[in-house]
């Protein structure tokens, strides 16, 4: 049985996939972002978002497919399927406002300071994904193709104009120090985004419709890893 692991602790991208049908297995990557972003921007220059979120994204996937093999796939995951069965997915966001990248904020005040400067303004979230088939090769018997792809998910998000006490308290519950730009759309967060253009899902930091595309390059159809009885498993064509 084909499995998708996800190289990610973020609880939104678990819910998503879970909330679509997919029980993921759970790997966080130990990737640091600071070193990966600076030894790509010594090698390729200047990095746009876009570019910036999908090099992390690979960053993140294969170190967790390096840590499986170093392991000659003896820690499976606890519900005992093999790693060799695996298609590792890798994901990053950021939001970009004017040009300027932000990430998670340093801390409360970084984030109340962040939001009084996007509030009534629009920005564009980028989410990198990136996809690594770790099954069976196709010449050992399995169906993997031993491919590694990737793509990048943007959506431009509007903000609502909030108040300084509206901020105040957003800030304070700790949502927003957690999650690139400051802001979720699946949690309170929701409140103060007025629309988005886009994919929906890429905002909350999973596509869902990227991800299907990813798998269709690697030859998997995405009801294909729907939980057991969800529907029948079709036939690729």
């Amino acid at each position: 049985m084909t499995r998708l692991l996800l190289a990610s602790a973020s609880p939104a991208r678990l819910a998503t996939l879970t909330a679509a049908g997919i029980d993921p297995l759970v790997r966080v990557s130990q990737v640091d972002e600071d070193a990966v972003l600076a030894a790509a921007r010594e090698r390729f220059g200047a990095l746009e978002p876009a570019d910036a979120v999908l090099v992390l994204a690979q960053a993140k996937a294969e170190d967790v497919a390096r840590a499986l093999a170093a392991e000659d796939l003896g820690a499976a995951p606890e519900d005992g399927h093999a790693p060799d069965g695996l298609l590792v997915l890798g994901c990053d966001s950021m939001l970009e406002i004017d040009g300027e990248v932000l990430g998670k904020p340093r801390d409360a005040r970084d984030a109340a300071e962040r939001w009084r400067a996007m509030r009534g303004r629009s920005g564009e979230l980028h989410t990198g994904h990136w996809l690594i088939d770790e099954r069976t090769s196709q010449a050992e018997g399995g169906s993997g193709t031993g491919g590694t792809l990737g793509a990048v998910s943007s959506t431009v998000v509007h903000f609502a104009d909030l108040s300084d006490a509206e901020i105040d308290a957003y800030v304070a519950t700790g949502e927003p120090l957690a999650v690139a730009g400051a802001f979720t759309l699946d949690g309170l967060g929701g409140a103060f985004v007025t629309g988005v253009e886009g994919d929906h899902h890429g905002v909350v930091g999973l596509s869902l419709p990227l991800l299907r595309e990813l798998l269709a390059e690697v030859g998997v159809l995405i009801p294909e890893l729907w939980r057991p009885g969800t529907a029948p498993t079709p036939q690729p064509s």
